[in-house]
């Protein structure tokens, strides 16, 4: 069969068959023989995440990859990296990357577009390993001294002092790609300077709820945060600190950690703008308050924690009150996310056996964020104390922690899997279905697949039940297009649990998609009889419909203003209203929900985010997590010197198809549903007779003749200018390009100065100058600040407060 294929030229055919059959020596000659290596490394790399159901057979087929990816006249360095990273050879990446920046100025460029697609994955282990190894290899800057001395002893030492000051630079802006500070920072201005959030819909929310309601009260200020996320803008939280008072306890926690994820991303001055709310010493403040700012600090610093690690800790350590733990643990576990630390790890440990319920399951959560994805050895220890303890939170926490704790370890997973699955305690085989579904993210495993059903329609809890539905979400994350077939029957199922279990399967697996299955399984969920299930399908078609053009989603906008309207509607269905209304246009309407790279594999940090966000359905302020998922649906451009120069992307499609949805501009068009009013038989009888008078009025006709055909005309012009529209336009950089704009985003190539150093159409790319001798004319983008809050929904400042202008110097004659 191979050398049939191999004879008809069928390579890739040839290379199915070799990895179905575990046959590495003929992938091999398939490629070496096929004279296109380049397009069949490239389709190998696919099939091999995709087909390959055993782990340690794909790490096999990686390095074989590698090795022909290295043979090659010119090696894809990007592609060979991003192997080296599933592999965890941290050593061979920062060998390459340290070649890379000792060559030509394309060369730097290169190790930079590496560094940023490694980051874009999120691995937050691996990447503080290359780190730490760039570290070590950079080049010490020479002293002035040397410098001096240089200068007196010949050109020859000046030349080595500047090469090595670039080469140092060089060293310099590597890291800060790899340790998130550019890549961050590069967002953070992005989402500031093109917020095109509208605060008339949170306005319109706040009017149509009822003020003693404060599940409805919480969850306005949890959709005005995704709004929001990241854009630094808490002008709606400004507005109405009357309002925002109402809330108390832990409705007070969660509206002071909603800060944390409208000033995402921003590290340099995270902590100074939660300054207010932080514990102080000497200073007693509310415990919510300050429980509340401790997790918006972590929900700020997300993986990148390194800078108030110390601060965390001594505030866990000094805190008696739970509320202040349970704040500085999630803190803690967000900071620390992926990072492993022993010191962190012995210090939330210490706060789980304190047998607090509150601050236990907050440390068990971040227990599992700490050591996400390393499979730590300490497990049998927490499955030990979850059977001990009594309180059903804290066993909670540690099965989500234990579920975190095997990310993407496949098969390796199974015997903690078993273990948990097979517990007497219903919450512990919860977490086994989150532990499934965790451990075989993005797999696609057939096992998986049928162990998650079978427990699905066999075990005795709806608890359990459900989790095994909604967890298939993440199985299938990676094929959005099977999840709706796959779970099309428990959408019907009797049980509400498992209907609402599909709804989110779905609109996990299909965020950010719109696919066209996802929806028309979704449509009848909307009207179930059961409100959690309402709330469920209102959450998922929210997720499954963000930043789709408005043409599609404008539909479902209206289905939730009229959900948040209607005063007869349960509670919970109005939470599901409200969130939904904060997903769709989350991130100033310029962020998806995306699990996958654009380099097709998992955001651990997303799927993390996503996983913890469906626990809101026990513990509300959790829902702040789907922050995590949310991506910047941003093309950014950057030169050698990694700034933003000016150019232009031509687009191909029309300017309206992709473009912001209209603000609403009038008040609230969502108004409180009222009972039908009683209609007297007077009032019936009047009626009639004034239709009847009206008919005889003949006179009148010819006027509303003419008004009819006036807006018929109106019509007419407006799709006459619809129809003149170009079929292309331009768009400057950086640019807003959502994931169904990118095919058809094309770099222009004739007189182009810039073009790019690989084929994308989104994320962030390395520009090459063609004439590097030139100026360059730069970006220029205004940078958020402590102030940000000031900011218009738009981002503007607020011309009221700006500080005016110092008068001109002028002498004062005093009068005689």
């Amino acid at each position: 069969m191979f050398e049939r294929c191999l004879r008809a030229r069928q390579f890739e055919q040839a290379i199915g068959i070799a990895l179905e059959s575990y046959r590495l020596d003929v992938v091999e000659e398939a490629i070496i023989k096929s004279g296109k290596a380049v397009e069949l490394l490239d389709y190998a790399l696919k099939v091999c995440h995709t087909l390959i159901v055993s782990m340690h057979f794909r790490h096999e087929v990686l390095k074989l990859l590698v090795k022909l990816y290295t043979s090659a006249e010119e090696p894809d360095y990007i592609n060979i990296c991003q192997c080296l990273m599933f592999l965890g050879d941290a050593e061979e990446v920062s060998a390459i990357l340290d070649r890379l920046l000792k060559g030509s100025e394309e060369d730097a460029l290169l190790a930079y577009q590496v560094a940023f697609d490694l980051h874009e994955n999120e691995i937050q282990q691996f990447l503080l390993q290359v780190g730490e190894l760039m570290a070590k290899k950079q080049p010490q800057e020479p002293s002035a001294e040397e410098g001096e001395g240089g200068m007196d002893t010949g050109d020859g030492n000046q030349d080595t002092s500047s090469s090595s000051n670039l080469l140092s630079g060089r060293y310099t802006k590597l890291r800060d790609i790899i340790s998130g500070a550019t890549p961050i920072k590069l967002h953070l201005e992005f989402l500031y300077n093109h917020n095109h959030a509208d605060l008339q819909i949170l306005k319109n929310i706040k009017g149509a709820i009822e003020t003693r309601n404060s599940v409805c009260h919480s969850g306005t200020i949890c959709a005005n945060a995704l709004m929001h996320a990241g854009t630094t803008v808490d002008t709606f939280l400004r507005e109405n600190l009357e309002w925002l008072s109402r809330a108390t306890n832990w409705a007070k926690f969660s509206a002071t950690a909603a800060l944390g994820v409208i000033h995402k991303g921003h590290l340099e001055q995270g902590q100074s703008l939660m300054a207010p709310y932080l514990p102080r010493d000497g200073a007693s403040g509310s415990p919510f308050s300050e429980g509340g700012a401790l997790y918006a600090l972590g929900l700020i610093h997300t993986g990148h924690g390194s800078s108030i690690r110390r601060f965390l800790l001594d505030s866990l350590r000094s805190a008696s009150n739970e509320t202040i733990q349970h704040g500085a643990c999630l803190g803690l576990g967000l900071a620390s996310l992926g990072a492993a630390d022993e010191e962190v790890y012995e210090d939330l440990k210490g706060t789980l056996y304190a047998d607090s319920a509150v601050a236990g399951e907050a440390s068990g959560i971040a227990l599992g964020l700490l050591m996400v994805g390393t499979a730590h050895q300490g497990a049998t220890e927490l499955l030990a104390y979850a059977h001990d303890t009594q309180h059903e939170k804290i066993i909670r926490g540690i099965a989500l922690g234990l579920a975190l704790s095997v990310y993407g370890q496949e098969e390796d997973a199974d015997t903690l899997i078993e273990q948990m699955t097979s517990d007497a305690d219903p919450i512990m085989r919860y977490g086994g279905m989150q532990a499934l579904g965790m451990a075989y993210c993005g797999s696609g495993n057939n096992s998986a697949i049928r162990r998650l059903l079978h427990f699905a329609v066999s075990d005795v809890s709806d608890d359990v039940r459900r989790a095994a539905v909604m967890f298939l979400g993440f199985v299938l994350c990676s094929a959005p297009e099977e999840c709706p077939r796959i779970v099309s029957l428990l959408a019907e199922s009797y049980n509400p649990h498992l209907r609402y279990g599909a709804a989110m399967a779905v609109g996990i697996s299909c965020a950010g998609v719109g696919a066209k299955a996802a929806l028309e399984l979704l449509e009848p969920l909307l009207s179930d009889a059961v409100d959690f299930v309402r709330q469920g399908a209102l959450l998922a078609k929210a997720l499954v419909l963000i930043q789709q053009p408005e043409s599609i989603i404008s539909s479902f906008r209206k289905h939730l203003e009229k959900v948040i309207g209607d005063k007869h509607e349960d509670a919970l269905c109005k939470l599901g209203a409200i969130l939904a209304t904060g997903i769709l246009d989350a991130g100033g309407r310029n962020v998806t929900i995306r699990l996958h790279s654009h380099s097709r594999y998992p955001r651990m940090e997303a799927i993390v985010g996503m996983a913890v966000f469906t626990q809101y359905w026990y513990w509300f302020p959790l829902t702040f997590f789907l922050s995590l998922a949310l991506s910047p649906t941003a093309l950014i451009g950057l030169n050698a010197d990694l700034k933003v120069p000016k150019l232009q992307v031509q687009c191909n499609c029309k300017a309206s198809l992709f473009a912001y949805p209209k603000s609403v501009a009038t008040e609230s068009k969502v108004t409180v549903a009222k009972a039908p009013t009683a209609v007297l038989s007077t009032t019936a009888k009047m009626k009639a007779r004034k239709e009847k008078e009206a008919k005889k009025q003949e006179e009148g006709k010819p006027a509303e003749h003419a008004e009819a055909v006036g807006t018929d005309e109106a019509m007419e012009t407006d799709d006459q200018t619809l129809s003149d529209e170009p079929g292309t336009h331009m768009l400057d950089n950086p640019a807003r390009v959502v994931p169904e704009q990118e095919k058809y985003i094309a770099f222009p190539q004739l007189n182009a100065r810039f073009v790019p150093l690989k084929s994308s159409s989104a994320g962030i790319v390395m520009l090459k100058d063609l004439r590097p001798g030139e100026p360059v004319e730069l970006v220029a983008s205004e940078a958020p600040n402590a102030q940000a809050g000031n900011a218009g929904s738009n981002g503007d400042a607020n011309p009221a407060e700006d500080e005016p202008e110092p008068p001109q110097p002028f002498e004062y004659v005093p009068p005689s």
